[in-house]
């Protein structure tokens, strides 16, 4: 009863502020006012009801936080993520189906489309690689598109000059990114918190003020186009084609990138990862090397960012300073924690929703931006650990009995 009385006074005071704008209109063809009250009723049911609803989801966040102090609401999430995940009834059909989609989806769907869902992956590969720099190791990086960046421009360089062709620069764009990550790595080992933040924040930066400013060698603002496609046996394909083409190449990546990360994060070395991440301290006092963790992760995140910015410029044949600017690595990065830190499941989601959302909602142009933001807020607030939070595994060490009978 206090949260309805609380919305009707909430309700009250937006028609008050809002009535100049919604309430009164003035003709000035025929000089006179018009009285809208209609649009002013609708002001007012409409944010009672919004008010409502976000004490409701207040309440209700605050009794999921009183559970979850008792315990109940974890075991209750964990429980639920790893039937999703692990029952065989649920886990299988749905990766059939979802398999089934992916195949058929270029057949199914406008060229259009499928260059959005291009793109989308495209994201979907940063944030698995990032995923393993913030998400696993829990080092912050705001300058990962300028490994991104390095990808992009090694395979045009390199196709402009040498003609070197798609394939053979795909994994020289991905050792050119780990470079650079290492490079990245050495100086900032000691730093920690906002200090790496504004260091890797710099480090983008710089990345981006060299490629604009460096004519000679990566032909400054103008860019570099002509930048050959993916090749597929010498074949010629049509722009369909080679869309439907770098799609497939796509899902074979994200494919690779999944296997390989879920490997890493079960590895050796992932373990370490997520060590540093829960305390450094207890991880050096344990003896792990803190050097090669950090550089590890860097090297192994930037790989990856490297390697799809050479699909990524074998999609546009066009690449410029502009395609790699701070809003790319926010970007990545809200995907990474709205997603779940470390999360893999969770960040595909994430990055799906993340990129297609703005694409899909253009019908709305004037208030997507809006729409989007308020997810994003909404998110942080009632869902912090993200859409799907990384389960801890727990070690039952039970008691051993003895066999025999002491005699």
């Amino acid at each position: 009863m206090q949260n309805i009385k609380r919305s009707i006074g909430i309700a009250l005071w937006f028609m008050f502020l809002t009535l100049p704008f919604m309430a009164v209109r003035v003709n000035t063809i025929k000089q006179s006012v018009e009285w809208r009250w209609w649009n002013l009723a609708w002001v007012g049911i409409g944010a009672f009801f919004l008010s409502y609803l976000w004490r409701w989801a207040l309440a209700r966040r605050e009794s999921q936080k009183a559970r979850a102090e008792q315990g109940e609401e974890n075991l209750a999430e964990a429980t639920m993520g790893q039937r999703l995940l692990e029952d065989p009834k649920i886990f299988r059909p749905t990766l059939v189906g979802l398999a089934v989609f992916a195949l058929i989806f270029p057949w199914i769907f406008s060229t259009y489309q499928v260059n959005i869902m291009v793109l989308a992956l495209i994201f979907v590969v940063l944030g698995l690689g990032l995923n393993i720099t913030v998400g696993l190791a829990g080092l912050l990086d705001l300058g990962y598109v300028a490994f991104f960046a390095v990808g992009a421009y090694t395979y045009a360089l390199l196709d402009m000059h040498l003609g070197l062709g798609f394939w053979a620069c795909l994994p020289l764009g991905g050792l050119a990114g780990m470079f650079f990550g290492v490079l990245l790595g050495f100086p900032i080992l000691r730093l920690r918190g906002d200090y790496l933040a504004i260091v890797t924040l710099g480090f983008g930066s710089i990345a981006k003020i060299v490629i604009e400013n460096w004519d000679k060698v990566l032909y400054g603002a103008a860019g570099i186009a002509g930048i050959s496609r993916p090749g597929f046996f010498g074949m010629e394909m049509k722009l369909e084609a080679v869309t439907n083409y770098i799609y497939y190449l796509m899902i074979a990546l994200v494919l690779v990138t999944i296997f390989v990360t879920n490997r890493l994060k079960d590895s050796r070395i992932g373990r370490a990862w997520m060590a540093l991440r829960e305390d450094e301290i207890a991880c050096v006092a344990m003896g792990v090397d803190i050097a090669k963790t950090k550089l590890s992760a860097y090297a192994l995140g930037a790989f990856w960012a490297g390697l799809i910015g050479v699909i990524f410029a074998a999609r546009n044949t066009y690449i410029n300073p502009n395609s790699f600017t701070f809003m790319e690595s926010a970007i990545v990065l809200s995907i990474v924690v709205l997603g779940g830190m470390g999360s893999i499941i969770g960040v595909i989601i994430a990055a799906l929703v993340l990129i297609l959302m703005p694409e899909y909602l253009r019908a709305f142009s004037e208030y997507r931006m809006l729409v989007f933001g308020a997810v994003m807020v909404l998110m942080m607030i009632f869902r912090p650990q993200g859409l799907i939070s990384n389960v801890r595994r727990k070690y039952d060490l039970k008691s051993l009995k003895p066999s025999g009978k002491n005699g």
